[in-house]
């Protein structure tokens, strides 16, 4: 019987499994996640297996948060984009601005209109000048080009210029979305380029990890869908992998619970993700994922993803406020350096700074930015080699340096540690496995921050345990109001704006019950008994019960939820899909569209078919080279037609769908390829 490997590697934690066919649970381990050097944690993950044959494993599938904790916090590596043909407005309205330094967007002539017509000649002499200027700043570049859906000659002559003068990886728009809207097709392309690094880092390093095992089988990558590609292709488009750690959770919890309809929480150290599954299938979101505050062009399963985790930054702002982003829990800290602790004490004993519990570390090696780091910050930069660096003590003695690990901080290079809900945990005592006495330290230096310096909290001195609970409360209180929102979110009757104030109106009646007038209230809510809340994840067991308690819903917390998401990652199917446009611009005149010049046609049935036809083909070979096998192919059709007072009914488009779906490949001990199940 073959067996499968599943690795998950989240922002906290690397987690590995060995599942068999029948979806039994073999081995499994947790580790800490290396980001600095990821190949430290994977080992570590795949050696604590135990005495399992790791040579006997068929297949490696391998699931990550790192896409999409990138997207909630901002990060990336440093990309040039280059956008043919679009207006000013237009790049205002992508949000490109929000993650990248104008200096890093360039607009040229060029770009084609909505039929496949060149609108202006691409201005190739501007563009070898801005790839010779971008090429020793940027690790990647993003290129979109106005219509490119429509005709993509322009992206593909721009990606051949980059790729002659500079080398670097090209990511295009038309490769990415068919869908309209040339803004956030900009803002996908320029999101899939800022992940290259970070995902060909993670391949490299898993691939290298299995070579040092004498593991063989192939190693396929989970979608945002849930799906699975192989290696070579999640190299090239990483941005499909943003949500492949959720969408990996929610068919490792389904399999783990046995649950045909639920809501899926997976709570990790950066994100909370949610998902409603009925009948056994999650709802996809085909016009692009909601992931904190953006949407990119990437079809995923329909999840809302919260930059909330054991591991969010605690911070003051008109309140407590959990932020988005992710630092180091000063328990986790002491555990991995205790030199810290003595420090700890050291701040509690004079006065307080807002750099309490502050120390500074590593986080990753990118070699572009790290070679146009200034002569301060490399210098900052090597120095944070030899372990974490007290900012109370920089401020002391060297406010320079101190300026200058600030901007490694911003550029993604360097990660503070802080207060956290892990730590509050810890001293609540629901928590054990980092260091305890840190996180009552820091707790108390924690609130008095926020006492002295903002205002906030009346908590008594020394106490640890009274602030720990209200962090405590204030996680469950914001994942239960997520809960009310993805109900809301399932209805598709509201817009995002109206779901949001809905929301806080239904948090309010049904967590805080206390009727207000005379007699009983004339309306309850509840959640549907139909679905139970499925808590995966590593502070699952945490937080859910109260969340339960507060909501009223049931709670179910399967055994070996906490490493769901490498469990769903062993279990994946292949999916792949082509979409081809047909349109009648004009009457009686249909143009087909799909990569490349657009074929026009006088038969709306002769177009169809052929794009069926393309689409099937198209579908089955991506299938085959994602490492598809027993490929089996569906299609369907999305037709638009609008109502004419003389004419009647006119077609107006169609998207031809091809859907080809197989197992993924698997080797036997003896080399020979076997599908899973077989």
């Amino acid at each position: 019987m073959t067996r499968q490997l599943g690795i998950d590697t989240g922002g906290t934690y690397t987690d590995a499994v060995i599942v068999d066919t029948a979806k039994q649970m073999i081995a499994k381990c947790k580790s800490l996640t290396t980001p600095f050097d990821l190949t430290e944690g994977i080992e570590q993950a795949l050696d604590g297996l135990g005495g399992v044959n790791l040579q006997a494993i068929g297949l490696v599938a391998l699931s990550t948060t790192l896409s999409t904790n990138s997207v909630v916090e901002g990060r990336g590596s440093p990309v040039g984009v280059i956008l043919a043909g679009y207006k000013p407005q237009q790049v205002k309205q992508s949000g490109l601005q929000e993650i990248l330094e104008d200096r890093m967007i360039s607009i040229i002539d060029g770009g084609h209109g909505a039929t496949g017509e060149e609108l202006v000649p691409l201005d190739e002499a501007r563009l070898e000048k801005l790839i010779a200027g971008y090429q020793d700043k940027v690790s990647a570049f993003a290129v979109s080009s106005i219509f490119s859906i429509r005709n993509p000659e322009h992206e593909i002559r721009i990606r051949e210029k980059i790729y002659a003068i500079s080398g670097k990886p090209v990511a295009c728009g038309h490769e990415l979305s068919n869908s309209l809207g040339a803004p956030r097709r900009a803002l996908t392309t320029a999101m899939n380029a800022r992940m290259l690094l970070y995902i060909q880092e993670l391949i490299d390093s898993v691939e290298r990890i299995l070579g040092r095992k004498s593991i063989r089988a192939p190693l396929m990558i989970v979608k945002g869908d849930g799906s699975l590609v192989n290696a070579q292709i999640a190299r090239k488009y990483p941005v499909s992998t943003v949500l492949s750690g959720p969408a990996a959770s929610v068919i490792g919890a389904c399999a783990l619970s046995g649950r045909k309809d639920a809501i899926v929480v997976d709570m990790g150290g950066t994100t909370t993700d949610i998902c409603v599954v009925s009948k056994g299938r999650p709802d996809l979101c085909h016009d692009g994922a909601r992931i904190g505050d953006w949407r990119p062009m990437v079809e995923a399963i329909r999840v809302i993803s919260i930059g909330l985790g054991g591991d969010s930054e605690l911070r003051f702002k008109a309140g407590m406020e959990i932020s988005e982003r992710r630092i180091v829990p000063i328990s986790l800290l002491a555990y991995q350096y205790p030199q810290v602790l003595d420090k700890l004490y050291s701040q509690y004993r004079t006065g307080p700074t807002p750099r309490n519990n502050k120390f500074a570390l590593q986080l990753q090696m990118n070699r572009i930015l790290i070679d146009n780091l200034d002569p301060a910050e490399k210098e900052v930069w090597e120095s944070l080699g030899q372990g974490p660096v007290e900012l109370d003590y920089l401020a002391s003695t060297d406010r320079m340096r101190l300026r200058a690990l600030a901007r490694l901080e911003r550029l993604g290079l360097v990660v503070y540690s802080g207060f956290t809900p892990s730590d509050a945990t810890h001293v609540l005592g629901m928590s054990q496995h980092w260091n305890r006495e840190a996180a009552i330290i820091g707790a108390k230096i924690w609130a008095r921050q926020m006492r002295h310096l903002y205002g906030f909290g009346n908590w008594a001195d020394d106490d640890a345990v009274t602030p720990s609970q209200q962090v405590f409360d204030t996680v469950t209180q914001k994942i239960s109001q997520k809960l009310i929102e993805a109900g809301l979110h399932q209805l598709e009757k509201l817009s995002e704006t109206q779901t949001g104030k809905l929301t806080n109106v239904l948090a309010d009646i049904i967590l805080n019950p206390q009727f207000q007038g005379s007699g009983k209230p004339l309306f309850e809510l509840s959640f549907s008994r139909n679905h139970s809340v499925i808590a995966v994840g590593g502070p699952a067991k945490d937080y859910f019960p109260d969340v339960s308690r507060r909501l009223g819903v049931s709670l179910e917390l399967p055994e070996h939820g906490e490493v769901a998401n490498a469990v769903g990652a062993a279990l994946g199917a292949v999916v792949q899909t082509s979409q081809i446009n047909v349109t009648q611009p004009e009457f009686g005149v249909f143009y087909l569209f799909h990569k490349g010049q657009p074929m026009r046609f006088s038969s709306l049935q002769e177009a169809v078919n052929i794009a069926e036809s393309m689409a099937r083909e198209e579908a089955e070979n991506l299938a085959i080279a994602a490492g598809a096998d027993g490929i089996e192919t569906s299609i369907e059709y999305d037709a638009n037609h609008i109502k004419h007072d003389l004419d009647g009914e006119l077609f107006v488009s169609t998207t031809v769908t091809a859907i080809a779906t197989g197992h993924p490949k698997a080797v036997q001990i003896d080399g020979s390829s076997v599908r899973p199940g077989k």
